[in-house]
């Protein structure tokens, strides 16, 4: 007997309509002229430069600004003898400043001939808050690394900063209880900085307490203290970069851009037009509509009841994977949608509807052996999940390979996958990315939307007298 009350429908129903059009039309107050945005709408998302367009900028290492009289930057000192290691050191920054703003569509690479940082990334001109050129001003800025007692950020708890470093390097040393390889990476300390770090490390030894490295006021790595480093040289170990050099090298450059002995300046600067062409996004928002209209249709034509539902649950799931893309939970800032992502969107609807079709088929399958209204749902549902469960499971798995493969080093999936990708380096790709992230939570909203919300939506309707009829439900006699 099937127990889900009839009032159930309607909240649900109520829950993802509001749920969705917040995410689709934003939250916003007005008073007068002004608005305050408290939820982005979907229009507000970053988008990709394949769609948006974006900006290439090109960069050269410049020594300190030179002032006028009336402390304006008229010049920068000029420098030489920039290495192919500092260079490097000086693009980690880029890419962490990029990741920290959630941009992960972009492009760059390092001439060592010209001693250049090219750096193409996406904007969105409809974005009030956003300034390109000020964006692109504060990538190049100084990188600023101190290290905290204590495991997270706080200017009181700064201990050491970036002028005291000699510099990091990535190495491989064998582990002395294992007898394996570890990459590890070494620090090296100025006189000063030596003995700051002697009586820091003294003291966190004695509580088994951490000392946090930070770049630009983010934690970049933790490593607890064990003993006493009195000679200048400190050695961190971390299971993040264990196996994998790569994100050992990419500490390491990190930590060296605080103590590089130039910035970065703005040689050139141009906007890039998107690669599909201007009217391409709204084609594509059209052509959605229209899909998802069809699809409407052709639920509610060929299991009637269940497909409206069905359609309801669809639109919960589409507006999920949006949330998650625009930030909308809070937990998680908002990412950058690309063609490739769009990809995710659609395979993950493409599985939701077939999740549907499969447990409905499954219904009327137990209709037509003449079971009653209530069996035929329950049984259609249990015989179903398996499948469904399988074919999810499966996509999930694939979609998390993905973004560890092509994930930022240190992410959750770029950890856990690391001492597989070792073997072939890694590859931070951000289009690859976001293909996998947008289908991980597509697939998991499938889960949310597609099999719990349907089930209790149409549990509950099957509750009402009126819609107890087999053929709503894709009998073919009334009970």
């Amino acid at each position: 007997m099937i127990k889900t009350k009839k009032p159930v429908f309607f909240i649900v129903f109520a829950i993802i309509l509001a749920f969705s059009y917040s995410v689709f039309f934003g939250i916003e107050y007005w008073y007068g002229d002004l608005s305050t945005v408290h939820v982005k709408g979907a229009d507000q998302i970053r988008l990709g430069i394949d769609i948006q367009g974006g900006v290439d900028v090109t960069f050269k290492p410049v020594g300190a600004a030179i002032y006028d009289e009336n402390n304006n930057v008229t010049g920068y000192e000029e420098i030489s003898d920039v290495t192919e290691e500092q260079l490097d050191s000086a693009m980690e920054v880029i890419k962490v400043r990029m990741q920290a703003n959630s941009i992960y569509d972009y492009e760059s690479y390092v001439d060592y001939d010209n001693e250049r940082i090219i750096v193409r990334f996406p904007w969105q001109s409809n974005e009030e808050n956003f300034d390109p050129e000020k964006a692109v001003d504060e990538l190049g800025e100084t990188a600023m690394v101190e290290f905290c007692k204590g495991s997270t950020y706080s200017q009181d708890a700064v201990v050491l900063k970036g002028e005291h470093i000699v510099g990091a390097k990535a190495g491989t040393i064998q582990n002395e209880k294992t007898g394996e390889p570890e990459n590890i990476v070494v620090l090296e300390f100025n006189e000063e900085g030596k003995q700051i770090f002697a009586d820091v490390t003294a003291e966190q030894a004695q509580t088994g307490g951490a000392i946090a490295i930070c770049m630009d006021g983010e934690v970049i790595s933790a490593p607890t203290v064990e003993e006493s480093i009195k000679n200048g040289e400190a050695t961190i170990t971390s299971e993040s970069f264990k196996n994998d050099f790569a994100a050992a090298k990419a500490l390491a450059d990190k930590i060296n851009a605080g103590s590089l002995p130039f910035s970065l300046e703005r040689e050139s600067f141009s906007t890039i037009s998107p690669s599909m062409g201007e009217g391409a996004l709204k084609v594509m928002v059209i052509s959605g509509i229209i899909a998802f209209i069809l699809i409407f249709i052709f639920m509610i034509a060929l299991y009637r009841l269940p497909g409206f539902v069905a359609s309801v649950a669809l639109l919960g799931q589409i507006a999920g994977t949006m949330a998650a893309i625009s930030g909308f939970f809070g937990f998680r800032d908002s990412s950058t949608l690309t063609i490739p992502g769009i990809a995710g969107i659609i395979l993950a609807i493409g599985m939701g509807v077939d999740c549907q079709v499969i447990t409905f088929e499954r219904i009327k399958e137990e209709l037509s052996k003449g079971k009653t209204l209530d069996s035929a749902l329950i049984s259609g549902y249990q015989r179903a999940f398996t499948a469904i469960l399988d074919g999810n499971v499966t996509i999930i798995i694939v979609s998390a390979v993905l973004m560890g493969a092509f994930g930022v080093p240190g992410s959750f999936f770029h950890t856990i996958f690391s001492p597989i990708f070792q073997i072939f380096g890694t590859s931070t790709e951000g289009t690859i990315y976001s293909f996998g992230q947008t289908l991980f939570v597509g697939v998991i909203c499938n889960f949310i939307f597609g099999i719990l919300a349907t089930k209790l939506m149409l549990f509950s309707l099957s509750r009402f007298k009126k819609l107890r009829n087999k053929k709503l439900y894709g009998g073919v006699n009334n009970e």
